[in-house]
């Protein structure tokens, strides 16, 4: 296996009407915002966000499980002081993509969607076509919600979650981040122009 950055051979081409969205590490700058807290409220200033080589925090970094912990749940909560910021460029091109193929469809594993259905919604232009966020509170129960939505491909940052997908028929696209560098066969996008080109958004 070997990586597959953005290129026009091996790059299929999405159809946006058949793609779906995870939101934290694709739309939502949330590891960052992870860093930030750690480094600012619990005094941790070496952290760095490229220190996340796993989404398995507790592989990677040497941080105490209760400030791992606290800080993961302001962050599910939404109790977090500092904003979460969307990653450059996504409001736009979602809002773009809205435009042509209506309500775009976001599924992550987060046990309740209300916090981060009301965060898209304010970081999105007003001209947004509308959108639909499932919260599943499991990585695994993805693959039946883009079934039931009959979507073909979605952009997730998690690389287990990608072989669950593509084991069921889905597509994935890696969204590149620092805790996805393992080899592995699928297509992968390192920002938002890049996504917004395999889409051939107008």
């Amino acid at each position: 296996m070997t990586l597959n950055p953005l290129s026009t051979e091996a790059a299929p081409r999405i159809d946006p009407a058949a793609v779906a969205f995870d939101i934290d590490g694709v739309v939502a700058d949330t590891m960052r915002l992870f860093v930030d807290i750690v480094r600012e409220e619990f005094r941790h200033g070496d952290l760095r966000y490229e220190d996340i080589t796993s989404y398995r925090l507790d592989e990677c970094l040497d941080l105490d499980a209760q400030i791992r912990d606290a800080v993961i749940d302001q962050l599910i909560e939404g109790s977090h002081r500092r904003p979460l910021e969307p990653i450059p460029g996504a409001p736009e091109v979602i809002a773009r993509l809205s435009r042509l193929a209506g309500p775009v469809l976001f599924v992550t594993a987060r046990p309740d969607a209300r916090f981060i259905e009301s965060w898209l919604h304010s970081v999105l232009p007003p001209s947004h076509n509308g959108i639909q966020v499932v919260a599943t509170g499991d990585f695994d129960a993805k693959l039946e919600v883009l079934r039931r939505h009959e979507k073909a491909f979605f952009v997730e940052d998690r690389l287990e979650t990608c072989f669950t997908l593509n084991d069921g028929g889905i597509t994935p696209v890696v969204f590149r981040q620092p805790w996805n560098r393992q080899p592995h066969p699928f297509v992968e996008v390192g920002d938002w122009s890049e996504l917004a080109a395999l889409m051939a958004l107008p």
